[in-house]
């Protein structure tokens, strides 16, 4: 009983890290893709 117990948690510890890797990587992309908009704006080109 204790083993899945100490399972279990293993598990759920490992899903939250992993979501919140996810959600810094998600944050870094959408920082990005903003900075890149913004390079373009200003510089005046148009993409295709």
């Amino acid at each position: 009983m204790l083993w899945t117990i100490a399972v279990i948690l293993v598990i759920l510890w490992l899903l939250g890290f992993g979501f919140h890797v996810a959600g810094a990587l998600i944050h870094l992309l959408l920082v990005i893709a903003l900075i890149v908009i913004v390079v373009q704006l200003v510089t005046g080109r148009r993409g295709v």
